[in-house]
């Protein structure tokens, strides 16, 4: 296997292990270059390596743990509400039931409430199936040690973990019918789709209007997109583009000039929209073409109010 091969073959995982760990795109992707750098240094000084998976799963890992430890300090002082980057895409039916999981925006907040090591050890051994013998070399620790952090973490997330009662396809229309009905301004269609106790989340990050905290409870909730849609609906508009984020029902925000302004990830059970993930912030989107600034709708719908 060439050289080139064997980096395409590491870097899904790769990926996937220092997303899962971080919730960053750019700070996984970042992880993933250095990891792949240090293994093609080693390989160029003609070092044995045993397996280039393990190798390169221990590196990303022990990379995403510093990088974990030094972000907590910068979301500490993140203005509003702390959301994951999205990630939007279809899954192959092979990656389904782990992404589906594994991948949701609620999961990966949900993992945040971990220490970077617990976070590390429950990932590689609940979600990648790595034995225990090996968790522990991975961390530094040994496999009494991992057992426990993992069994700590299982803790935790079963205790909030939340739980799906539908269909990939269940799920996938009642999202459409919700993006329909938020399009259209429909208040009492899409109020009678949220759960009684739904909860909205948004990211903005100051730098975009944004919540500053969640807001909580199907009228609340209702009413703040009541509010919202006339303002974005005055500047023109926006268009949902109905998709997976993060493995659940979602949708990408789009502009007048088909720029994505935001993407919206949401999480169904029992035939009602039980959590709302909003994240607007266009530093968080930089990973996709052709990002715009939703403050510029805003801005724009409030001013053509005033002039109405």
């Amino acid at each position: 296997m060439s050289t080139t091969d064997l980096y395409d073959e590491l870097r899904p995982r790769a990926f996937a292990i220092a997303y899962r760990m971080l919730g960053s795109v750019s700070e996984a992707e970042d992880v993933v270059q250095e990891a792949l750098l240090r293994l093609h240094q080693t390989l160029r000084r003609d070092e044995r390596i045993e397996s280039p998976r393990a190798y390169i799963a221990t590196l990303v890992t022990r990379l995403a743990i510093d990088q974990l430890r030094s972000a907590r300090a910068r979301r500490e002082q993140y203005v509003g509400e702390w959301l994951p980057e999205p990630l939007a895409a279809d899954p192959s039916p092979d990656e389904q039931a782990e992404t589906a999981d594994s991948l949701s925006l609620a999961f990966l907040v949900l993992l945040e409430s971990l220490s970077p090591r617990q976070r590390a050890a429950f990932l590689l051994r609940e979600v990648f199936q790595y034995p225990y013998g090996e968790v522990a070399e991975i961390i530094g620790t040994d496999v009494d040690g991992t057992r426990h952090l993992v069994a700590r973490a299982r803790r935790r997330v079963q205790e909030h973990r939340p739980r799906y009662h539908a269909t990939r396809r269940q799920r996938r229309q009642l999202a459409k019918r919700f993006f329909a009905a938020v399009e259209q301004g429909d208040l009492q269609a899409f109020e009678e789709l949220l759960a009684q106790d739904v909860a909205l989340h948004g990211d903005g990050g100051g730098k975009v209007p944004a919540l500053g905290r969640p807001v909580d409870g199907r009228r609340r909730v209702a009413h703040v997109l009541a509010a919202v849609v006339p303002v974005l609906a005055r500047a023109g508009g926006v268009r949902f583009h109905v998709t997976e984020v993060n493995g659940q029902p979602g949708a990408l925000v789009f502009d007048v000039r088909d720029l994505l302004v935001g993407v919206i990830g949401l999480e169904i059970a029992d035939g009602r929209v039980q959590t709302i993930h909003s994240i607007v912030n266009p530093d968080k989107l930089q990973h996709f073409d052709r990002v715009g600034d939703i403050g510029v709708l805003v801005h724009a719908g409030r001013r053509a109010a005033g002039d109405g």
